[in-house]
Formats: C-alpha cells, structure tokens, sequence
C-alpha cells in the first residue's frame, strides 16, 4: 500500500477532513451520490423524500450531527489526507434498519462505507470495521451487526461492505431485512 494508514474515531475536530473527503474525494466514480454525506442512513424518511434534499442541505445535516457528536464513525487517512470512512454507530441512531430485536440503544450498527476508488483493494474497509468493531466492545456493547447484500457485484451495491469480509471478520449470518442479510459479531 503507497503510504501510511491510520484510522481515527469521528470527532468535531475531524469535521473539516470529513467535509473535504466527501465535497471531492468519496464519490469520484458514483457522482449521483456525491451529495449524501452518509447522512442517508440518519435521514427522517417518514417526514422528508430523501430526493429532493439537497447536496446543501445533507453537508450541513452531517456538519450539525458531527458537531453534537450524534454522527459517529471512522475516517481513515492515507498519508494524512482522507481516504476511507466507515459509518458506524447504534443501531437507534440510525433510520433505515430495524434489525431482528434487541435494544437499539445497546446494538453498535455499521452504517456504511465509503473508501475512494484510488485507494480500494487495499484492506482499508477490513481496517475501517476492525476499528469499529474495537470501538463498540470500548463502549461495552455486546454486538455489533451490519447489514451487505448478499448479491453484491459492484462497488456501489458493497457500500454497506462485502459479506466477504463480515464472514472473514468472524460476523455470523442471523437474518434477512429486505434484500440485505443480517450479520452480527458478538463483542463479549
């Protein structure tokens, strides 16, 4: 791998590199979803269609949660610039997963991930959940869970990560919601 990996926790501090990796770094080769800013996942789908929000209004719904330290995750940084994020947090945090039981307060979730294409096929994703995953047992949660699909082909339909690497990362299938598997890891 051309230069030095090191993952960090989301923090008000990083909202600056967080902002700058997605404004140009995150979606060069999947622009129509330039203006998420992995705000998707949080969004209130019941009170707003996520299509008609705008790139604006997205940047700014992630700065405000990022700044109240709701949005929670890890940025991966190849030689100090961004290059990877993971979107992880509990599953009450986030709107589009209901899971299979438990309380939502107590499950660590992962969201999503977003690695730039310059830098993919490099074992930054596999950093970016083993960070999250430590990140989750740090704050005494007994499971974490994500949810890939299973027929998965192109890096777009993997933002959620390859069931490859759950399975490799000891993850368990325990369920299906809608198209996407449930896999979950036991942090005890």
């Amino acid at each position: 791998m051309a230069g030095e990996v090191t993952i960090r926790p989301l923090t008000p501090e990083l909202r600056g590199a967080y902002l700058a990796y997605f404004d140009d770094g995150a979606f060069t080769d999947n622009p129509e979803w330039a203006g998420c800013y992995c705000y998707f996942p949080h969004a209130d789908h019941a009170s707003e269609r996520w299509n008609v929000r705008s790139n604006d209004d997205n940047r700014t719904a992630a700065a405000a949660m990022i700044d109240s330290e709701r949005m929670h995750g890890f940025l991966a940084f190849v030689d100090e610039q961004p290059a990877g994020w993971c979107n992880a947090n509990t599953r009450a945090s986030f709107t589009i997963f209901d899971g299979d039981g438990g309380d939502p307060t107590t499950i660590g979730t992962i969201a999503c991930f977003v690695v730039a294409e310059s830098h993919r096929g490099k074992g930054i994703a596999r950093e970016l959940l083993a960070a999250a995953v430590e990140g989750f047992r740090a704050q005494g949660l007994a499971s974490v869970e994500a949810y890939p699909l299973p027929e998965a082909t192109t890096t777009k339909a993997n933002h959620f990560g390859p069931l490859s690497m759950y399975l490799a990362a000891g993850f368990e299938v325990v369920g299906q919601e809608d198209k996407n598997l449930i896999v979950r890891k036991l942090l005890g």
